[in-house]
């Protein structure tokens, strides 16, 4: 594991050789009710004197207990070495307990502290170890909230950074796994690391990656967001182009697709890029059911995501302006259904859309116990109390809950509230200049959607540029014997996934055993 530190502006302040000055230091710089500081003195002869130095709550006190304090103080009870020696034995005790780090300046021993270390100070050494001894309370893995599955792993990621490279480490043994470490944010101090598979990845890509992490100046990290808004490439698009998942096998399968992973500590999600838009679409369980099974799904994902991008809109061009268009029996029955109705289509769309945004939102922030019912009852009471106070027709009541079921349908959480905020632009359009201005509208998506670039990978590949080895896995999913290569455009020198799949033949009856 590779780790970079951040260069700091200010010198570096060099520990002292007394204990009492490194600890007044300590005190006065960082005044902490949680610092914990145990001073031991060790007779007889030596007159050891030493400190501990952790913060209460990011350490495992267990190891501390039995694998640091006691052995410091049987050697210091029994060494008689000189200085040298008596150093080389803290180190020592201090790696029974975890890795152990020297550090010989105060700000380096602050950012081990913070990092859940436990430091050791001792009198006539103007050096310290740290022994690793982080743990506290930290939440148990459970099952993934944002991204379920009917057959696949249940399992998600934590807050915890090490837990989670742990969980990818333990799916992919590969020697050439590489993690890179970052310390990002001056005053969160917080680890990021950069997963990626050596030989797979494209080295370019994660040279870029590296670089724009470098660059980020800010006092801190919180989550993911914050690395995903800062380092991607359309700053102003709508459409993300990086990836976020909380499932370790999605990470997996994309380290093993030539993608960096960048995992942030305290955050529940992994970034993944580079990504295409298709990305968005697909699912864990596409690759854990029958190819023609996840085929079918996924083109229903692609036509629900049509559906909910253009239904409103072209329901409320052709009823403003191309009547003619709908067959006349279709044609009476909505005009019966609007009679009464004192608001335009447009208008009408855009209350119902709206209503339902905010009952969705009431859902989401509403305690779990009554969020789901709230807004399925406050769906239901209100949209039949509109159509019976002769608000809103019937018509668009159907149009604009099957745009919202169909939105639900989309994989990626991202991906459908940037539909969302999409759809009510081509509602304008369409109620303001009809098809032509819903046309208008898809065409200048399509040109935005053309020249997004994610870290140098087009959004719309395999399509634009048309690769037509990449599109066995895009709109339909061949089997998985059939797709032997990685995706081009993405993966580094290693493209072979698999050699080639020999059918088995069919076993013959043996004639001398019947």
């Amino acid at each position: 594991m590779v780790q970079k530190h951040r260069q700091k502006h200010t010198s570096p302040h060099p520990l002292s050789s007394r204990l009492e000055d490194n600890l007044a230091s300590l005190r006065a710089a960082h005044k902490r009710s949680d610092m914990v500081i145990r001073s031991f003195h060790v007779p007889p002869a030596n007159q050891m004197e030493y400190a501990l130095v952790y913060i209460e709550g990011l350490v495992d006190l267990t190891p501390i207990n039995e694998s640091l304090l006691r052995p410091l103080m049987t050697v210091f009870s029994t060494h008689d070495g000189d200085s040298a020696e008596r150093f080389a034995a803290i180190h020592n005790c201090a790696s029974a307990a975890g890795p152990a780090v020297i550090v010989e300046d105060m700000e380096s021993l602050w950012q081990q502290i913070m990092q859940g270390d436990t430091v050791i100070l001792a009198e006539g050494y103007p050096q310290a170890v740290a022994s690793g001894t982080s743990g506290g309370e930290r939440r148990s893995i459970a099952e993934p909230t944002t991204q379920n599955v009917i057959r696949g792993p249940k399992e998600a990621f934590t807050e915890s950074l090490r837990t989670n490279t742990s969980m990818i480490s333990r799916r992919l043994k590969s020697p050439n796994l590489r993690i890179q470490n970052n310390i990002i944010g001056e005053q969160t101090q917080t680890n990021v690391s950069i997963l990626y598979l050596e030989g797979i990845a494209d080295a370019s890509v994660v040279r870029e990656i590296q670089e724009r992490l470098e660059r980020i100046q800010t006092d801190g990290i919180l989550e993911g967001g914050y690395i995903e808004e800062l380092i991607e490439d359309a700053k102003l698009s709508p459409f993300p182009t990086i990836f976020n998942t909380e499932r370790p096998d999605v990470v997996t399968a994309g380290l093993l697709e030539g993608q960096i992973a960048i995992v942030v500590d305290g955050s529940p999600f992994v970034l993944l890029a580079p990504v295409t838009f298709f990305t968005f679409f697909e699912s864990s369980e596409d690759y854990y059911q029958r190819f023609y099974i996840a085929s079918f799904l996924r083109l229903l994902r692609f036509g629900a995501f049509f559906v909910s991008l253009l239904l409103p809109s072209l329901y409320i061009a052709v009823t403003t302006y191309h009547p003619e268009m709908l067959p006349t029996t279709l044609l009476v029955s909505l005009v019966a259904q609007r009679e009464g109705v004192p608001l335009p289509a447009l208008i009408e769309a855009f209350l119902m859309e709206m209503t339902f945004e905010v009952l969705r939102e009431a859902g989401v922030r509403m305690p779990k116990a009554i969020g789901p019912a709230i807004s399925i009852v406050g769906a239901l009471v209100l949209g039949q109390a509109a159509v019976e106070a002769g608000l809103i027709s019937a018509a668009m009541v159907i149009i604009v809950s099957f745009t919202a079921i169909s939105n639900f349908v989309i994989p990626s959480t991202n991906l459908s509230v940037t539909v969302g905020l999409i759809r009510f632009s081509l509602m304008l359009l369409g109620g303001t200049l009809g098809l032509y201005g819903v046309m208008v509208g898809l065409m200048l998506l399509c040109i935005h959607l053309a020249s997004l670039r994610s870290f140098g990978v087009p959004y719309l590949m395999p399509v634009a540029p048309l690769i037509w080895s990449n599109l066995k896995d895009v709109f339909i999913r061949f089997p998985l014997w059939s797709m032997r290569t990685r995706p081009d455009g993405i993966v580094g020198k290693n493209r072979i996934r698999q050699k080639k799949f020999l059918k088995p033949q069919p076993s013959r009856p043996n004639p001398e055993k019947e």
